[in-house]
Formats: structure tokens, C-alpha cells, sequence
């Protein structure tokens, strides 16, 4: 069956055997991603950009460092303001408390989900794609419901997640090597902005393996079933047999090999 041809067929009786598929191949799928990332920790740590900066009991010099924190105090002097109404000034010591350690969030976002009866607000989360911050008091879901009002609202952890976000940024920014790292192990990394946190930038690690969001009507149907304004996408099963080796058409340009061949070898 045809991608397409696949979600606009799909029936409320199979969301239930799809969520248990999703629910699988999420946790699989973020256990080797919390793994790779675990192994390469070191390539990671803040002290790579920032240098003495940032407090620890061996502070290094580190060429660029200056200029590593400057950009990062423009850029989130860039997105403090709206809709996370904090001081512009991160003073002298901006990046010298920051976490290295690594923080993972499920992207998730707000959709208006309509049927011909009623229209309600879902939180969607994404079983394919994560938010790659440093450490910070705040996860992505708790900083969107601070900002939306539905949540504590502490100013010092607000910013602290702007920094963790911005400075991890800086890392993947200086040492491009390491995305490309995760590309080759079928990770995507890209920067992305999310639904009602502005202009601010985030690091977002996509799985080779996409999801799908179903029709508002079965959104809508699930959620009243479980009494929930959530819903997690799906796992679209059908490009699974798609999938590629992201690796075979770099290796197919390096020998000058036609795309069509290489795909039918």
C-alpha cells in the first residue's frame, strides 16, 4: 500500500496496535541514540567551546572562547524578550554555571485539532524527534507551559534553558563532525523552532524512521477515549520498507556510480 494510500485509510481500531508499535520502537530507538550520545560525551562537553569559562576545578584556554561566549549572549539577547520577557544582560559570567551534561525532550507541540462537532487543543508529541539541550532545571514541555501560563514561571530556570539550548548549539557549530557522526548512524540534526517559544533556536535529532500525525477525527477520537489532550504520532510502518542507508549514495557520487544503478544493486 502506498504511503499516502496507508494514513488516509487508517481506522480507529488500528491506532491502538500502531501506538503499541510506536511505543516499541521509541524506546529502542532512544536507547541507542541515549548510548551514542553517551559514547561520544566527551566530543560534547562545553568546555571544548567556552574554555576557562566555564567553572570547573581545571579551567583550559581555548582558542576562540571569547568569542564563542560573545555570540552566544548576541544570539540570546536575539530571543530573551518574547515570549520569555527576561533581561537582555547575561553579565560577565555567562556560560561559567552551565551543565555539561547531556538533556534529551521529546519534541512536542500544539495543534487545533477540528472535526465537524467540536475543535480541541492536543499537545503532540513526536516519538522520532529530540531536543539535544545541555542540562537545565526546565524540559521543553515544562518551558512551553511556563511561557502559555500553565506552569511555574522562574525566571533563572528560563534562562538557564536558553543557555543550555544556545550553548549546545555552539558545540555542534564548532565541531560539525559530530553531526555528521549521527548522520552516518542515522540521526539527522537540525535547528528548528518551536510552536510558542519564539525565535529561539533548538537543536532537534530526527530519527531516520518518520511518524504521522492521523486525521483530526481519529486524533480527536483517541484523546476522548483516554480523556487526555495528548497524542504521540505515529510510526509510519509502511516507509520503514523504504528506508535507506543514508551512507550508499555518498559512496555511489565517490565512484561516479548512476543513482538508479546504485539503487538497483
Amino acid at each position: 500500500m502506498a504511503q499516502d494510500d496507508f494514513r488516509g485509510a487508517l481506522r480507529l481500531e488500528q491506532v491502538a496496535e500502531l501506538r503499541e508499535k510506536t511505543e516499541k520502537l521509541t524506546k529502542f530507538l532512544l536507547e541507542r541514540l541515549k548510548d551514542y550520545l553517551e559514547t561520544i560525551r566527551p566530543l560534547l562537553a562545553p568546555v571544548r567551546v567556552f574554555g576557562k569559562h566555564i567553572k570547573s576545578p581545571m579551567r583550559e584556554d581555548v582558542p576562540g572562547a571569547e568569542a564563542a561566549v560573545r555570540k552566544l549572549c548576541e544570539k540570546y539577547n536575539e530571543v530573551c524578550s518574547r515570549p520569555f520577557s527576561l533581561s537582555a544582560d547575561l553579565g560577565d559570567n555567562a556560560v561559567a554555571d552551565l551543565d555539561g551534561r547531556i538533556q534529551l525532550c521529546p519534541w512536542e507541540y500544539t495543534h487545533e485539532a477540528k472535526s465537524a462537532t467540536e475543535t480541541k487543543s492536543i499537545t503532540v508529541t513526536s516519538p522520532v524527534k529530540t531536543v539535544l539541550t545541555y542540562k537545565s532545571p526546565y524540559s521543553l514541555s515544562q518551558i512551553r507551559l511556563a511561557v502559555a501560563g500553565k506552569g511555574d514561571r522562574r525566571q533563572d530556570d528560563m534562562r538557564e534553558f536558553l543557555v543550555a539550548a544556545l550553548a549546545m548549539q555552539s558545540t555542534l557549530e564548532k565541531f560539525p563532525g559530530i553531526v555528521r557522526l549521527l548522520k552516518d548512524l542515522r540521526y539527522d540534526v537540525q535547528v528548528e523552532r518551536c510552536p510558542g517559544l519564539g525565535d529561539l533556536p533548538l537543536a532537534v535529532i530526527s530519527s531516520c524512521v518518520p511518524s504521522f500525525r492521523p486525521a483530526d477525527d481519529l486524533v480527536l477520537a483517541t484523546c476522548n477515549l483516554s480523556g487526555v489532550p495528548a497524542f504521540i504520532e505515529l510510526i509510519d510502518t509502511e516507509a520503514v520498507h523504504q528506508l535507506e542507508d543514508p551512507l550508499k549514495p555518498r559512496i555511489a557520487e565517490v565512484l561516479g556510480i548512476d543513482k538508479k544503478s546504485a539503487g538497483s544493486t
